[in-house]
């Protein structure tokens, strides 16, 4: 085969690999700016294809394009080029609430700006970055038309901002940019954090409980357990795969107990009464609570549910968007155990994808799924509005687990977990 085709044909399979990686293993690079000044070239200039539409016509992009790519040595990051957030008209107003819906996924934020039109517009992205807390990175584009004001380079340099110069349509200043996002990536990215790899040493054995029911993916595993059973190959550990009703039977047969046993949360009952006491048992939610959000705050959410009365409002959000089944765990189960619970009626609210309210104040309690699906930031951003708006947030693994009565029994694997509530217990206690 010739050289040339032989290369092509190592894209391809490259290509297609990198199409496979989970959108929240992404880093995040959100690219900001107004209409026209270059921010879908730049993105074709990175990528070095053509993925977004480029025209002298303002306003050609119309949604965010998402373009998945391979960014030595950060790894696999997610490309968002905006709409123009400048955008007029009614169509325009949709255009800017999605493009708004960025900012919660955002690692890194690029603000694209043609070189000498900093104003209001890009002050105010740019504060909004600052704000989030999150790394910004200055591209002047159309460099070979106008410079970057000098006293304006010096602020940013002072506030820690990379500012790149670049003539994104003749690829000037690329090589540039990507040192910039390297240099400008969150460390956690560098080193991500683990699902369960701190939990299971070394050649130690993990069991996965993983019910097949409606909602399993056919001839397919769910992507919690896909990317759980890889961080136990990652950390040299073993695991042993079983349906709920073969647990106890698989426990027998071993030589000595597993490290932990980790379970799909709709099956959390019967696995807590198969596996003895003296083996850490969890649910596939409550880990990916801890990788993705914030396990601690979580706990002290969960603990809410005791406060709950008849006729509070809560939001149940997930952040993939499926069809339903008859006894989907969002819609039916969890509110099912939680009105047995609270012995009352609770109205629930149910939002998929990036669709979230940003007035939380009729909502008692937010129940998150675990987020598999997303990267770390979105769903800090979630927990950080839900704590500006004094709403505690939860998710799935640890509602089903309070609910059903064996939350202790589930956080016993996660000691600062299990401090921060039995904190929380000792304060009711005091107060009663």
């Amino acid at each position: 085969m010739p050289f040339s085709q032989n290369v092509h044909r190592h894209d391809l399979i490259f290509n297609a690999y990198m199409q496979t990686t989970p959108k929240g293993f992404r880093l995040h690079i959100g690219l900001f700016g107004r209409r026209n000044v270059g921010k879908s070239s730049l993105l074709n200039a990175m990528t070095r294809q053509s993925v977004s539409i480029v025209s002298d016509v303002a306003g050609t992009t119309t949604d965010p394009v998402e373009k998945p790519m391979e960014l030595l040595p950060i790894g696999p990051v997610l490309f968002i080029d905006t709409a123009g957030i400048d955008d007029v008209g009614a169509l325009g107003d949709l255009r800017v609430a999605k493009t708004r819906q960025i900012f919660d996924r955002t690692d890194v934020g690029l603000i694209v700006v043609a070189a000498g039109d900093w104003g209001d517009f890009e002050e105010h992205i740019y504060q909004e970055l600052r704000t989030r807390e999150i790394p910004v990175v200055v591209v002047f584009n159309k460099n070979d038309l106008a410079s970057p004001d000098a006293s304006l380079r010096e602020r940013l340099k002072h506030d820690k901002a990379d500012i790149v110069v670049t003539v994104a349509s003749k690829a000037e200043g690329i090589l540039d940019l990507r040192e910039a996002l390297i240099r400008s990536a969150p460390e956690e990215f560098i080193n991500a954090p683990t699902i369960v790899g701190d939990l299971v040493p070394a050649g130690e054995l993990a069991v996965l409980v993983v019910p097949i029911d409606l909602e399993a993916p056919k001839g397919r595993l769910i992507l919690p357990q896909v990317q759980t059973l890889r961080d136990i190959l990652d950390v040299d550990a073993y695991s042993m795969i079983v349906k709920e009703r073969e647990l106890r039977d698989a426990l027998d047969r071993l030589k000595r107990p597993p490290a932990l046993v980790v379970t799909d949360s709709q099956a959390f009952l019967k696995v807590a009464g198969d596996t003895p006491d003296d083996i850490p048992m969890t649910s596939f939610s409550i880990l990916f609570a801890r990788c993705k959000g914030d396990l601690s705050e979580f706990v002290r959410g969960t603990a809410t549910i005791e406060s709950l009365r008849d006729g509070d409002k809560i939001l149940v959000a997930e952040a993939c968007s499926h069809h339903p089944i008859a006894d989907d765990i969002g819609r039916v189960k969890i509110p099912r155990w939680l009105r047995q619970y609270v012995g009352g009626k609770l109205e629930f609210i149910h939002v998929q994808g990036h669709d979230f309210p940003a007035d939380l104040s009729e909502y008692k309690l937010v129940i998150h799924c675990g987020g598999c699906m997303w990267n770390r930031r979105e769903m800090l951003s979630r927990i950080l509005l839900c704590r500006r708006h004094g709403v505690p947030i939860t998710n799935y693994g640890l509602t089903i687990a309070y609910s059903l009565g064996i939350f202790e029994r589930a956080l016993k694997p996660f000691p600062a977990a299990l401090h921060t509530y039995h904190e929380l217990l000792s304060k009711t206690r005091g107060r009663s």
